[in-house]
């Protein structure tokens, strides 16, 4: 029988795989972002692209497992506490965002010449922001706990529980006979509730015996599974009740979120979670039908602009009334402006029930689309409106006439350790550093440091460098550390000078600017905890310290070697490596002398 006959087509799988592995690097790379590189993958393969995937809705129906997945994670980050916290954002700020864009979007619908009812379901899905797209990018960045970053959390938390009222809006307006009447309606929102209640109770009552009991099996596979079960099965619950599956997977983790397997079913799920987003945004860029588009591209176009224009400036407006900075609401306006993955559902919903055209919704699924697009690159625009960040300096002193015969340059976590032997000594420390929230907590311990940028020749002199015995540049930046000391030698030759630097490229670029001692911020530590390993494994006190300077001594060696020529590689025979063990593991036999050497080395004989 033929494998090609009756095997799986693998076509399909191995052109995704591909396609995320080749494009969205190379988006990501040039600037333009991960998400925007899925997107054009995905209209790249759909049929408006080369066809290789005729059918992007079944792709889509799967990979909204990602979002659903996505927003589980989420929950287990959001402990029951700290969501109370936040209730103020989510049913304040979110309701005032949900309601203010909502009308107006309505509005505009009207304008563009829809029926009322019809430019609400238009204008209400447009409000729902793609929570994958949002949360992807801030995720990226590092932002998601942020202050800014939890208030868009809030918002996208709200508007992901606006569906649920949305859809029982869009049954009340369906044409006469297209549901089953005001009991069906109320029957409904008692199911919603149940279902809520339901979870609630398991999550309390069941789901940590229930995972405590599979630990004790020690099957990893078997606590994969169960994780997949919990988020699918409270994502499956809420289907079938009509509310979102993505809020139950987030109720879910949240419930789970103070559960001594939080970090266990964090890591099971994650690997399914990253594949799954990844495919959504492939899938909705396989969603965009050009022909649609081609054929109706005058109301998509002007329906984008104005959709996005106007959700964009009244999330700005709100943002601004509500006291955020310049910078955090234009972020989150361009951030926000856009459609989401729950304005299909609300559409397919009013579909379904009559409300609209098969063309009308096409025309509204593709402006969404769109708009999601056009959202990282919007972002990318957005650098150029950016307010440059400035620092309040409420508190904070400039240099003026220092005359320490000791000046600290920088006092991050290596300065302030540095600063301690020199004020045992009770040596005169002048101390200055360019970021006023550290200078505030520097000075909540008792430490006095004074605002000023050291690759600024002025502030230099204002900090006493001109008569200072010894400067210590203690910055974190490679560029700064080295055009301080560059600095320091033209206008202070006679000033003896220490640096950080950040790795062995760094410190020999230190030595030849001038530098007369420098030290890698991590080597000194490093070598105490290689140490300490090795006295762990049963080698003696004495054996530890002698092992470890034999490893310094050969450094220096190999650094003066460096020092003297052009190629990094030189000396790298004084490096120990593990190639003789990994050729041992694998068969070859190593000579007893090359061991012999080995411990000779490691004892610094060698």
């Amino acid at each position: 029988m033929a494998a090609g006959t009756h095997g799986v087509d693998l076509v399909p799988v191995v052109a995704l795989l591909g396609a995320a592995v080749i494009g969205v690097p190379l988006f990501k790379r040039i600037g333009l972002g991960s998400v925007l590189g899925y997107l054009a993958a995905g209209l790249l393969l759909g049929p408006s692209g080369i066809g290789l995937i005729s059918d992007p809705e079944s792709v889509l129906t799967i990979a909204e497992l990602g979002v659903v997945l996505f927003l589980f994670i989420i929950g287990l980050e959001m402990e029951p506490a700290k969501l109370w916290a936040l209730r103020n954002q989510i049913f304040g700020l979110g309701v005032i965002q949900v309601a203010v864009c909502g009308a107006l979007l309505t509005g505009v619908g009207v304008l563009l010449g829809f029926p009322l009812v019809v430019a609400f379901v238009f204008g209400m899905g447009f409000v729902l922001t793609s929570t994958a797209i949002v949360m992807q990018i801030l995720g990226e960045r590092g932002e998601l706990s942020s202050p800014g970053g939890q208030r868009m959390v809030s918002i996208l938390l709200l508007e992901d529980l606006a569906i649920v009222p949305l859809l029982a809006i869009v049954a009340l307006l369906a044409p006469s006979g297209e549901d089953g009447g005001m009991l069906a309606r109320v029957a409904g929102v008692g199911v919603a509730l149940g279902a809520i209640l339901l979870l609630i109770f398991l999550g309390q009552r069941i789901m940590n015996p229930f995972f405590s009991l599979l630990a004790s099996t020690k099957l990893r596979e078997v606590m994969t599974a169960a994780a997949l079960l919990v988020v699918f099965g409270a994502a499956l619950l809420f289907q079938a009740s009509g509310l979102s599956m993505a809020m139950g997977a987030f109720l879910a983790g949240v419930l789970l979120s103070t559960s001594s397997f939080r970090h266990q079913l964090e890591a099971d799920v994650e690997p399914f979670r990253g594949i799954l987003l990844g495919l959504f945004f492939l899938a909705v860029g396989m969603s965009l039908d050009t022909a649609v588009v081609a054929a109706n591209w005058s109301i998509i176009a002007i329906s984008v602009a104005a959709f996005m224009v106007i959700k964009a400036l009244a999330i700005y407006g709100i943002a601004r009334l509500l006291r955020s900075g310049h910078g955090e609401a234009l972020e989150r306006a361009v951030l926000m402006g856009q459609g989401g993955e729950f304005a299909f559902v609300l559409y397919t919903t009013a579909l379904g029930v009559g409300l609209i055209s098969g063309t009308t919704n096409a025309i509204f699924t593709a402006t969404v689309i769109i708009s999601m697009v056009l959202t990282p690159l919007a972002l990318i625009g957005m650098r150029f409106f950016m307010p440059k960040p400035v620092q309040s300096l409420d508190g904070v002193e400039r240099p003026d006439g220092l005359s320490g015969n000791i000046l600290i340059i920088g006092f991050g976590r290596f300065g302030q350790i540095a600063s301690q032997p020199l004020l045992a000594m009770r040596h005169s420390v002048s101390i200055i550093d360019n970021d006023t929230e550290m200078i505030r907590a520097a000075a909540q311990i008792g430490f006095k440091v004074y605002y000023g940028d050291g690759t600024r020749l002025d502030i230099l002199h204002a900090a006493g460098a001109s008569t200072a015995t010894l400067i210590l540049i203690c910055t974190d930046k490679k560029e700064q550390t080295t055009r301080i000391a560059e600095l320091v030698r033209d206008e202070f030759p006679l000033v003896r000078v220490m640096a950080r630097a950040f790795d062995r490229g760094h410190a020999i670029e230190l030595v030849k600017a001038g530098v007369e001692y420098q030290i890698r911020e991590l080597f000194e530590s490093a070598l105490v905890f290689g140490g300490d390993a090795i006295e762990m494994l049963g080698a003696t006190r004495e054996q530890a310290v002698e092992v470890v300077e034999g490893v310094r001594d050969r450094d220096r060696q190999r650094f003066e070697l460096q020092m003297a020529g052009e190629d990094w590689r030189v000396g790298r025979k004084l490096l120990l490596s593990n190639a003789e063990e990994q050729a041992r593991d694998v068969g070859v036999e190593v000579p007893a002398e090359a061991v012999e050497q080995r411990i000779k080395q490691s004892a610094g004989l060698g």
